[in-house]
């Protein structure tokens, strides 16, 4: 129990540290431990999570890739004014990652991406920080399980909430019986996301290598409201807001209610708010059932932001003494079975200002990023290795999967494999442009 204590204090003033510059908060380490990083797609979540490996003491950020002259031309220019140092400017990942120098990357590019790139870092022995999600099919994420194994480098996927120090205690808290058995717990997302309209076919933009921003997919015509955000609703290069947002929920269902892998996959939604090209569900609900009795269900609703119990994402553990509630950051409460309030824990980390592209802010997600540091140098253990990255991961692919074939998914709980439909198998993988496969 004193170790957990230690590791939340030590995680929650290390994150404190994020925003304090170098100079005001000394590294006390030897220089050898000092990280090299490249950050790789950094138009909007990439920005943010370069600019806090910035402010890291005795990180460096000494390399940025992006295939968007301008948006490489902006990262550059205000990682320089933070640490004081130019940072080498590459448009193809594959170049950076031949730099001797290079520790570990930060991948934020498109979905489709965040597979190929990490299984090039490591076989190029580079530590790898990917965003949620960790992959853009279910096959992927089993090749990226078996390169940090084969590999010996490390992989974090970006579920902050895995660091956060009040969720963390309501995980033990569950795990100890504060609400007796959990056996049902329920997610949401509410967005009010605009229309994308139709696009038209028309050539990319001058400073965007169009070729290189599809890199493993197959390619496509460009059309104009594709880049920089609408490609998440393409199934081709996206993977929807079950994956965009839902992953981090269902991240903290499968962590409280101790489960791995579903045994039965239901999905139900469309595309309902509006006509135009957008292809993934803005509306949707998952329901997951497992081998140890229990079950989740998970809400997403893009284009209607009324926000579910009072917040616009959070998650509730139903168990047959209590209830627990966990309100989308880093605060939760927990009722007695005739719904009285018997405990209510707030964090002192949670900032007011956040956005939806900029999580929870960079006091909280800044100890998913200290982590990742601190378990290079070997002071910590990940938080969110891959294993359990894709493990998250696959449940909404599952979902999609589900909804997409229209089928109820019967699973091997012991891997999330579908058992006999041939139809939902063939989603379980991709076709690759020649030449970008995925091979160990």
């Amino acid at each position: 129990m004193s170790n957990r204590r230690d590791f939340m204090k030590n995680t929650a003033l290390a994150g404190a540290g994020l925003l304090v510059t170098p100079q005001l908060f000394p590294f006390t380490g030897s220089p050898n431990e000092k990280i090299i990083v490249g950050a790789v797609g950094t138009n909007s979540r990439g920005f943010f999570l370069a600019r806090m490996f910035a402010k890291m003491p005795n990180v460096e950020v000494a390399y940025i890739c992006d295939v968007d002259e301008k948006v490489l031309e902006k990262t550059i220019a205000d990682i320089e004014k933070i640490s004081g140092k130019k940072p080498k400017a590459y448009k193809d990942v594959r170049k950076l990652l031949e730099e001797k120098d290079l520790d570990a990357i930060l991948i934020a590019a498109p979905d489709h991406w965040h597979a190929p790139a990490a299984l090039m870092a490591l076989q190029a022995g580079k530590h790898v920080y990917v965003e949620k999600p960790c992959s853009h099919n279910p096959a992927e994420g089993e090749i990226l399980v078996q390169a940090m194994a084969k590999y010996g480098k490390l992989v974090q996927m970006g579920s902050q909430r895995r660091s956060f120090p009040r969720v963390i205690e309501a995980m033990q808290a569950l795990k100890d019986g504060i609400i007796g058995r959990p056996y049902f717990a329920k997610g949401w997302y509410a967005n009010n996301r605009k229309p994308i309209g139709v696009g038209k076919k028309v050539a990319p933009p001058a400073n965007l290598d169009f070729d290189l921003w599809q890199g493993p997919a197959p390619r496509r015509e460009f059309q104009d409201n594709l880049v920089h955000y609408n490609w998440h609703w393409f199934w081709h290069w996206g993977t929807g807001e079950a994956l965009n947002n839902g992953t981090h929920e269902l991240d903290v269902m499968r962590w409280g209610l101790g489960v791995d892998f579903p045994s039965r996959v239901t999905s139900a939604g469309g595309r309902y708010a509006y006509k135009d090209d957008w292809e993934t569900p803005d509306t949707q609900s998952i329901s997951f059932e497992f081998a140890n009795n229990t079950s989740m269900l998970w809400e997403g609703r893009s284009c209607n932001g009324f926000p579910g119990e009072g917040v616009g994402r959070g998650v509730i553990f139903y168990g047959d003494k209590g209830t627990l509630s966990i309100p989308g950051g880093d605060d939760y409460k927990v009722y007695d079975l005739d719904n009285k309030l018997v405990k209510e824990v707030k964090t002192n980390l949670q900032e007011a200002q956040r956005t939806n592209t900029m999580g929870m802010g960079e006091l909280l997600d800044g100890l998913h990023l200290t982590n990742f540091a601190e378990s290079i140098r070997g002071k910590q253990q990940l938080t969110c290795p891959i294993a359990e990255g894709h493990k998250s991961t696959l449940l909404p692919q599952l979902g999609n999967i589900a909804l997409r074939t229209g089928a109820v998914l019967t699973c091997d709980p012991s891997n999330g494999h579908i058992l006999k439909n041939k139809a939902a198998m063939k989603l379980w993988s991709r076709t690759y442009e020649k030449g970008w496969e995925m091979k160990l």
